[in-house]
């Protein structure tokens, strides 16, 4: 399951983490977003204990958006040791991500 991140939470649930973090930059209002939602979740569930992921809300979350370059959405962001490491823009397949997933674990 995704975790809601925050400039709250975002040190702690993703800088700090010790697993790697998945972050999906997205909107409600974006439709690619709302495409690739399912398989954000999905990865979620079936890595559970080996990568977080996280959803980050551009909209209300502009700050973290702007420090990390988010200019389309979904952008999806790889994190490791608290440094982005890959990242992926636009609605891709499952497979797709999880070769990126497998790469970086």
């Amino acid at each position: 399951m995704a975790i809601e991140i925050t400039e709250t939470n975002f040190k702690q649930e993703v800088l700090d983490s010790p697993i790697p973090v998945l972050i999906d930059f997205w909107a409600t209002w974006c439709m690619p977003c709302q495409m690739i939602a399912p398989v954000v979740e999905t990865i979620g569930q079936e890595y559970t204990g080996k990568l977080k992921v996280g959803k980050i809300d551009v909209d209300k979350q502009g700050e973290l958006a702007a420090k990390y370059s988010v200019m389309s959405i979904p952008a999806l962001l790889f994190f490791k040791n608290g440094q982005v490491v890959d990242s992926v823009i636009g609605a891709v397949p499952k497979e797709y991500l999880v070769d990126k997933i497998n790469k970086i674990l």
